[in-house]
C-alpha cells in the first residue's frame, strides 16, 4: 500500500506531466482548416483554439461509465430527484446525451451574458471557430430544452473549459444543470388570488417591458410572493439533494451571488470534514430568457453542480485526474456500489503494464465450452504476484472457417518496483508457451 509521502509524489508527478501536456497543446497544435467532430465539419478560423488532446476526450461519457464515481454520483442525483412525482410519474425528465458542441448563440446570448463578459473569451473557452465552441457548462441546453415544450428536466454531461491544472481542476469535468419552471395554477393551487407577476407587467408583451434586477430580493416584472414560494421550493428541494447524498446532519448555509441567468442568485455550501464546500450555484431564472424561449406565463428556478467535486468529496478521491483512470486497482473500488459508502483506498504508485493474448481454440473446444478459471490460473501459475488482472476482451467466431478465437486482457503490475514492458513482454511470451503446450491454441 501506498505511503502518505508517496501519494503526494504520484499526485505531483501526474500534475507535472499534465502541465507540460496543456502546454504543448496549447502552445504548438495549430489548427486545421477543417475540424471534424462526432462526423460534422468545422471551419476553423482566428478563434479556433481547441487541441487535439482536448478533442480526445469527447465521447467518453464519464457520467454514464458504469462504476465510474461521476457516474455513480450522477445515479444518486437522478434517483432523488425522480422522486418528485405527479400522478405516478417522474416530474424531472433527464437528457444526458446532448451534444458538447454549441453555438456561441446557445452558450451565452441565449443566457444573457455580455459581449464583453470574461467568461467568452478564448483564454477561458476551447472554441472550434468564432460562433462554435464546446459548451462551457450545462446551461447552454436551457433555452433549446425550454424552446421545446419541456418545463422540468436535468441536463447532465461533459463541459469544457480553459483552467488552471492541479488536483482539484482539469479542462473537462461534468455537469448536473437543471430547470423546474411552472404557471401561476402549479405554483399557487392553493392560493388562486395571488399572481406570478407585478399589475403592471404583461406577461404576453414582455419586450415592453424592461425587466430589473435592482432590487436583490427579486426581478422587477415578479410578484414578491412567486419569487420568495419559488425560492423556499428551489432550497427545499436542494437541501434535501445535500441530505440525501452527504446524510441528514450536513450543516448548511446560503450565500447570495451573481449570475448572469439567474436572479436572486445563491450558493449553496455545507460543512464538510470541518471545511465550508461550495456545492452549487442556483437561482430564479430570468424572465427574458423564459420569454425568449417561449413560456411567457411561467417562473423557474435553476441550479448547476460539478459531479467531480461531490464525487471527491464524498468518496475521498484526493485528484481529480484520477476519474478518468481505468486502473483496475481504481475502478474496483466502486463496481456495484450505487448507495454504499466508500472511502477511496490509494493504489499502487507504481504503473500498470496491459498486454493482449489472443488465440485460436482447437477444433474440439468453442468459445462456449473452453473453462476461463483454467486460463486464469495458468496466467498466475506463470507470472506469479506481478499479476493483477485478467479480462476477457472478446470471443470471436470466424464466418468463414468457423474456428472459434479468445481475446484477453493480461494487467501486470509490481507492488514494490516499477516494471519495464521488456520485462512484461518476456513474463507474457512464457504465458504463451505455456498456453500453446496446455490447451493446445494457436496464437493469433
Amino acid at each position: 500500500m501506498r505511503t502518505p509521502n508517496m501519494t503526494k509524489l504520484f499526485i505531483k508527478n501526474i500534475r507535472v506531466f499534465s502541465v507540460h501536456l496543456y502546454k504543448h497543446y496549447t502552445t504548438v497544435t495549430k489548427p486545421a482548416t477543417i475540424l471534424k467532430i462526432n462526423n460534422k465539419e468545422y471551419a476553423t478560423d482566428d478563434y479556433t483554439n481547441v487541441t487535439p488532446k482536448i478533442l480526445s476526450y469527447l465521447n467518453r461519457d464519464l457520467h454514464l461509465k458504469k462504476d465510474n464515481p461521476i457516474s455513480i454520483v450522477r445515479q444518486r442525483i437522478v434517483n432523488y430527484f425522480y422522486s418528485f412525482t405527479h400522478g405516478g410519474n417522474p416530474i424531472f425528465s433527464v437528457y444526458d446525451n446532448l451534444s458538447p458542441v454549441v453555438t456561441t448563440k446557445q452558450n451565452f446570448d441565449d443566457l444573457l451574458i455580455p459581449e464583453d463578459h470574461p467568461s467568452r473569451t478564448k483564454s477561458d473557452c476551447y472554441y472550434m471557430n468564432r460562433n462554435t465552441l464546446l459548451r462551457a457548462h450545462m446551461t447552454a441546453h436551457q433555452s433549446e430544452l425550454l424552446r421545446s415544450g419541456l418545463d422540468n428536466f436535468l441536463m447532465i454531461g461533459d463541459v469544457y473549459r480553459r483552467d488552471e491544472i492541479d488536483s482539484t481542476h482539469f479542462p473537462v469535468f461534468h455537469q448536473v444543470d437543471a430547470v423546474r419552471s411552472q404557471r401561476k395554477e402549479q405554483l399557487f393551487h392553493e392560493h388562486p388570488g395571488l399572481e406570478l407577476f407585478e399589475p403592471y407587467f404583461d406577461p404576453q408583451r414582455p419586450q415592453m417591458f424592461k425587466n430589473s434586477i435592482k432590487d436583490p430580493n427579486k426581478q422587477s416584472c415578479h410578484s414578491l410572493e412567486a419569487t420568495k414560494l419559488m425560492e423556499a421550493q428551489l432550497k427545499n428541494h436542494l437541501i434535501g439533494l445535500v441530505h440525501s447524498l452527504f446524510g441528514d446532519n450536513v450543516k448548511h448555509r446560503w450565500v447570495d451571488a451573481y449570475f448572469p441567468f439567474t436572479h436572486p442568485s445563491w450558493e449553496l455550501e455545507i460543512f464538510y470534514e470541518n471545511n465550508w464546500l461550495e456545492v452549487l450555484g442556483c437561482g430564479i431564472v430570468r424572465n427574458e430568457i423564459l420569454a425568449n424561449a417561449g413560456p411567457n406565463n411561467t417562473i423557474a428556478y435553476a441550479f448547476g453542480l460539478g459531479l467531480e467535486r461531490i464525487a471527491m468529496a464524498l468518496y475521498k478521491i484526493p485528484d481529480i485526474r484520477l476519474m478518468w483512470s481505468e486502473d483496475s486497482g481504481f475502478v474496483s473500488q466502486f463496481q456495484n456500489k450505487l448507495n454504499e459508502k466508500i472511502t477511496y483506498k490509494a493504489v499502487s504508485s507504481y504503473p500498470q503494464c496491459t498486454n493482449d493474448i489472443s488465440f485460436w481454440l482447437p477444433s474440439d473446444v468453442t468459445i462456449d465450452t473452453f473453462m476461463n478459471n483454467d486460463f486464469y490460473d495458468l496466467v498466475r501459475d506463470v507470472g506469479g504476484d506481478v499479476i493483477e488482472q485478467v479480462k476477457l476482451k472478446d470471443r470471436f467466431v470466424h464466418p468463414k472457417t468457423k474456428k472459434h478465437s479468445l481475446c484477453y486482457s493480461i494487467i501486470y503490475r509490481h507492488l514494490e518496483r516499477t516494471l519495464t514492458q521488456v520485462e512484461v513482454n518476456e513474463i507474457h511470451k512464457e504465458i504463451e508457451k505455456a498456453i500453446v503446450k496446455t490447451f493446445n491454441v494457436v496464437i493469433r
